[in-house]
């Protein structure tokens, strides 16, 4: 019987570790991520986090604005904050106000933002760059702005809208300050501001689409309303859903339009419930005011939830 020669090999350190233990790279890793962690994290709690929960809790009290030197001895009510909402008439209308601009505004925003970037891909409109340029740039440009030349276009006597409608004899009204006149106003602002952000988005959707598909179905003899029914809406389907959210999302919480436009009037027909929760701060009541900026939470929360809801069967 032969014996094998037994080789005994050194054990020699990998090149690169040094020599250290095997769990010692993946603690300097570990430390190495939570470095550059820390500073979000530390930023997150001071200013996101900590807020939220400092608010929660002002909601359940009956904080006020000369209870800041007296923090300890503010009041616990519990849901009498929530409770009240529901009697104030105040923030029955402006809710009824904001309903009206998101049913209203939301559709409209996504009709004109879908055909302007149907329109846009067809390759029929020359200078697509500019037109790109200049429906997106109110998106970019400053609230204050552009609500000043809104206001010079709607002077109820020598504003541009109603001196066009003076050229086919009708009288124009006073848009601003009108409560029938008001509330639409914004609404055809705030479509006119946030088109190019939604058609930027279905731009994209529409390239996204394999061209290949629309030669198919000319092949098959389908038509143009036929191929955007039956091809282009159910490959469009993601892209609907995030600017449905996106947009409802921010026309729930329209502030800025009210704010420098028509400061809530006339008569509250343009307070919305963004504005109305920034007035409460202003006067003070904090408790209530937190109450009501986490009821619009949850109004923001369930929109978006019935959004998925009503697209996520198409959504894969």
């Amino acid at each position: 019987m032969v014996r094998r020669p037994v080789v005994v090999v050194d054990r020699v350190p990998v090149a690169g570790s040094g020599g250290r233990a095997p769990g010692s790279g993946r603690l300097a890793r570990t430390l190495t991520g939570w470095g550059f962690a820390l500073p979000f994290a530390v930023l997150f709690l001071a200013f996101t986090a900590g807020p939220v929960a400092v608010s929660l809790f002002m909601s359940v009290t009956d904080l006020r604005g000369t209870d800041l030197l007296e923090p300890f001895n503010v009041n616990i009510i519990g849901l009498d904050n929530y409770l009240r909402l529901f009697g104030d008439d105040k923030f029955l209308t402006a809710a009824g106000n904001t309903a009206v601009f998101v049913v209203v505004g939301v559709p409209l925003t996504m009709v004109l933002s879908l055909l302007v970037a149907l329109g846009l891909n067809s390759g029929l409109v020359r200078f697509q760059t500019f037109f790109r340029v200049g429906y997106y740039l109110p998106v970019v440009t400053s609230i204050v702005a552009i609500s000043v030349v809104w206001r010079f276009l709607l002077q109820p006597e020598t504003g541009l809208a109603n001196e066009v409608l003076g050229l086919v004899g009708v009288d124009g009204p006073n848009w601003l300050n009108n409560p029938t006149f008001a509330l639409p106003t914004l609404i055809v602002m705030g479509a006119w501001r946030n088109l190019g952000f939604g058609m930027v988005i279905f731009l994209a959707g529409l390239q996204a689409i394999p061209k290949d598909l629309y030669e198919a179905a000319t092949i098959d003899g389908a038509r143009r309303f036929a191929q955007f029914r039956h091809l282009t809406v159910p490959m469009l389907r993601p892209t609907m859903l995030f600017v449905a959210v996106i947009t409802t999302i921010g026309y729930v919480q329209f502030f800025e339009e009210p704010f420098v436009m028509t400061q809530g009037g006339p008569l509250d027909s343009t307070l919305s419930l963004a504005y109305h929760t920034y007035n409460q701060f202003g006067f003070g009541n904090y408790g209530y005011a937190s109450a009501m900026g986490y009821v619009l939470f949850v109004v923001v929360v369930l929109l978006s939830i019935a959004w998925f809801r009503l697209l996520r069967n198409n959504v894969d």
